[in-house]
């Protein structure tokens, strides 16, 4: 039986973190993984949406300066689209691969293998896995999991990844669907309802069960991103139930009804399900062992540490945030518990993260809403797009930033929103500011590049300080100030 430091069970962007890692302290290390190298956060997820994302953005923005100019702009086909989309995902994947294949030719195989199989834990330190050709069982002095999640599915939904079809099943479609209904209003349903109304060759409905999209979000942020979605064409169902929902006649039917009390059928030609992600947990011998699991089927965690000591679990098989980034982080720091004698625990209050949306919306920290909601003593200051050179010189002032303030003298970063052309690439600096726990007075006081849409950072961090060049007491609608004392606006 072969023995290892550490086996990670799962090769998507945690499993991979932890297992390279690991290689960083000389440890003998298995990865397995049982289909593609990469999981979600390559095939299906996060790599494949943002690709199409990133096509839809370009397409959108060359229809737009076509017409500008009265001109006409013809959209690629849908299977040339899906083509590029896998591209992406084949060209990750293997370098992903060829990275491990490296790793050995240099002299790391002593200490690092890459199993393709399914693995199922037998005990603690005991791992099974089945390959294509037969079985084997090795010895792990830790195990860390990282299988990740899939889409999650709906009982009552005949859900056939052909005609009603979760995330997994967009690259199936033959053609741009004429009409395209997306239930789930939250982050991957907003985002692909972005997508296809940007290519503009199909109708798009989006279902929300609240009394707007994005219901986590400040109003602010909900209202900008509907009224560019209404813009663009998608039809939004608020306050919405979805009643049923079935194929007839090779088509999506499904009846809606709402918080007035009426129902209304409504005819498709598609239907794609985003209603969240469940764990890849089944296979993996967990009841063996004694891992926990909660109440929503995801392994119970502290600190990445499963309720077996040297069983840690990463990714999306916990409740925590479910982000590429969190999921590499996770795995990194499991590692780091094990052999860097790194005790802190793992932050989650300054996780950057993208929403690839029409605009472009991209957080770190609390928003409004949630510092109200605990009572927080707070600043906030807001510069819209229209006051910044840059977004001026795009023709695309459609946005602004929110930067949210500890009320004292050291005004200290609890939170950012940025939405618009540019803002993931925005936050950063801002981010870092709240990771140090330090005030703002220093990037404030930066020389920042011109024209460039972080000018409107800057700007949004003089308004807090008092200096900012366009004063929000004249020009209310452009820039403003406000302050929460113990979750009310002063």
């Amino acid at each position: 039986m072969k023995k290892y430091d550490v086996c990670v069970i799962g090769g998507g962007p945690s499993g991979y973190a932890a297992a390279m890692r690991a290689v960083d302290f000389n440890k003998k290390v298995v990865l397995i993984e049982r289909h593609k190298l990469g999981g979600a956060g390559v095939f299906n997820g996060a790599l494949a949406s943002k690709t199409m994302w990133e096509i839809s953005h370009d397409i959108l923005a060359e229809k737009n300066q076509a017409e500008r100019f009265g001109k006409k702009y013809e959209v690629p086909d849908y299977k040339s689209i899906i083509s590029e989309v896998r591209d992406a995902e084949m060209e990750r994947s293997n370098q992903m691969l060829n990275h491990l294949q490296l790793l050995e030719k240099e002299g790391k195989s002593n200490t690092f293998d890459f199993i393709t199989g399914d693995a199922s834990v037998q005990n603690k330190n005991e791992v099974l896995i089945t390959k294509t050709d037969g079985q084997e069982t090795i010895f792990a002095e830790n195990i860390i999991l990282a299988t990740g999640s899939r889409p999650r599915y709906l009982p009552h939904i005949a859900i056939d990844e052909k005609t009603i079809v979760t995330s997994d099943g967009i690259n199936n479609f033959e053609e741009f669907p004429k009409s395209l209904v997306i239930l789930g209003a939250g982050v991957i349903g907003c985002e692909y309802a972005a997508m296809f109304s940007n290519f503009g060759k199909t109708k798009v409905h989006l279902i929300s069960k609240d009394d707007r999209i994005l219901p986590f979000e400040d109003l602010d942020i909900s209202a900008i991103l509907e009224e560019n979605f209404i813009k663009n064409g998608i039809t939004i169902h608020k306050n919405a139930e979805l009643k049923e929902m079935k194929v007839v006649g090779g088509k999506v039917k499904y009846e809606l009804c709402f918080s007035d009390n009426s129902c209304e059928i409504f005819e498709v030609e598609k239907a794609l399900i985003s209603v969240g992600r469940v764990p890849n947990i089944e296979t993996l011998g967990l009841e063996k062992v004694g891992v926990k699991l909660n109440k929503r089927g995801f392994i119970e965690d502290d600190n990445t540490i499963t309720s077996v000591p040297n069983i840690f679990a990463v990714g999306d098989l916990t409740a925590d945030i479910a982000l590429v980034n969190v999921g590499e982080l996770e795995g990194r720091h499991a590692v780091e518990m094990l052999y860097n004698n790194v005790s802190e625990k793992l932050r989650y209050d300054n996780i950057s993260t993208i929403m690839f949306l029409n605009p472009e919306i991209a957080s770190v920290g609390l928003n409004e809403t949630q510092a109200i909601a605990k009572g927080l003593n707070f600043r906030v200051a807001k510069v819209h797009y229209n006051t910044i050179a840059r977004a001026i010189a795009m023709r695309n002032t459609h946005g602004f930033f929110k930067i949210l303030v500890t009320d004292d003298a050291e005004m200290r970063v609890i939170g950012m929103r940025a939405v618009g052309e540019h803002a993931s690439s925005a936050i950063q600096a801002v981010a870092l500011l709240m990771a140090f726990d330090k005030g703002i007075n220093t990037l404030a006081e930066m020389i920042h590049p011109h024209p460039s849409i972080i000018e409107g950072v800057q700007e949004c961090l003089r308004a807090l300080l008092g200096k900012s060049i366009y004063k929000p007491s004249v020009f209310s609608k452009h820039i403003s100030i406000k302050i929460c004392k113990s979750g009310k606006y002063i």
